[in-house]
């Protein structure tokens, strides 16, 4: 819409996202070549009360442990919705297993036949 200074622009947001403050600093701007598959709909983005983007990872996809000082950390690569695998994360093992226990649910098909 439009300059509020030097280094930052208010901009036109639709109605979906009034609750979020519509002036960003340029450091928030990206040059976007966007591709289809890289549109997230409004539907699938979720915040929270403090209004911070809230996802839930899709899939564990390796592990491997850490060894930093003698002392063994267990890490988890995530996969995570809307983010390219350039942009998976390692995570700490413990501290995800604890805020997403039914990702670490081993399934027993034996005795579904």
């Amino acid at each position: 819409m439009a300059r509020v200074s030097k280094v930052a622009y208010k901009l036109d947001l639709p109605k979906e996202l009034s609750q979020i403050h519509n002036t960003f600093h340029i450091s928030q701007f990206r040059k976007c070549v966007a591709e289809d598959s890289t549109i997230v709909p409004l539907e699938d983005i979720h915040v929270d009360d403090c209004l911070n983007s809230v996802e839930r990872p899709v899939a564990i996809l390796d592990r491997k442990t850490n060894t930093p000082r003698k002392k063994e950390v267990p890490l988890v690569k995530f996969q995570w919705p809307h983010q390219k695998s350039s942009e998976w994360t390692w995570e700490s093992e413990a501290e995800m297993r604890e805020n997403y226990p039914e990702l670490f649910v081993v399934k027993d098909f034996e005795n579904e036949l």
